[in-house]
């Protein structure tokens, strides 16, 4: 499924190398692991090869994937805000998302956290959620895209500039 040295993500946790490929003896049974080590933070995983797909290891998005990712973002049309509903069940939406490892699903969760903030004072919570779905997405797509994660943060400030800037004093 994956070999040694291919960039891989794993759900909520993001971009990672698979180092090794190892199998180890537990409870008396052989089972095979991917040894994947996170790019962001440098954490190690083991992956049991036999239940990679179940927990969402997968490989990294094409570049043509990335590239309609990006023109997603673009479009706002889906954009349903946080009326009527709380926060607590907005948290939870959005952290599912951020678990699928669906990068559309990360970019859902980006954007919409991003135009609920051009109304709103983010609470910590969502600034959390923000700040992950952007790591994650920006990770991702720097490496599909050849570009520096500096750069795609750089596009997507561009995409959202009219909800980032500052609103003038009245």
């Amino acid at each position: 499924m994956f070999s040694e040295d291919q960039l891989v993500v794993y759900p909520a946790q993001g971009v990672g190398r698979v180092e090794r490929i190892e199998t180890q003896v537990i409870g008396g049974a052989s089972a095979a692991f991917f040894i994947v080590r996170i790019l962001s933070n440098n954490v190690t995983l083991m992956v049991p090869v036999k239940n990679a797909a179940n927990v969402g290891l997968r490989a990294l998005c094409t570049a043509d994937e990335g590239a309609a990712i990006i023109e997603s973002l673009k479009d706002r049309s889906d954009f349903t805000g946080y009326t009527g509903q709380n926060w607590n069940r907005r948290y939870r939406e959005y952290s599912e998302k951020l678990k699928s490892g669906d990068l559309s699903d990360v970019a859902y969760v980006l954007k919409e956290l991003l135009l609920i903030g051009q109304n709103k004072e983010l609470s910590f919570g969502e600034r959390r959620l923000l700040e992950q779905a952007t790591s994650l997405l920006t990770l991702e797509l720097a490496l599909a895209l050849g570009k520096e994660q500096q750069d795609v943060k750089d596009i997507i400030n561009e995409i959202f500039a009219d909800v980032l800037q500052p609103k003038p004093e009245e």
